[in-house]
């Protein structure tokens, strides 16, 4: 198993836009993938799971993975968080 903290640096926070490239980055690798904000745990691979956590600026989520790929996958999604998910 795998973890990484981030932290969400856009402003406007995780909405459909940022949770449909989660969704399409996490659906690239075979391990499973959730992500943790506070005691809540959701499928990364599940929209709908990644909109309802309701994740705002500055909010910090860990990113778990388990399986055969599961350290390219964290890596790949920081990456996106890093980034800003390309909207600044």
């Amino acid at each position: 198993m795998t973890e990484k903290e981030v932290t969400i640096k856009n402003r406007a926070g995780i909405h459909a836009r940022p949770a449909a490239l989660i969704v399409q980055t996490a659906n690239k690798f075979a391990s499973k993938i959730h992500m943790i904000k506070d005691n809540e745990e959701i499928n990364a691979k599940s929209i709908m799971g990644i909109i309802t956590l309701g994740a705002g600026y500055n909010t910090n989520l860990k990113i778990r993975a388990e399986g055969p790929d599961e350290q390219e996958a964290v890596n790949a999604l920081a990456e996106l968080f890093e980034r800003r998910f390309e909207e600044e």
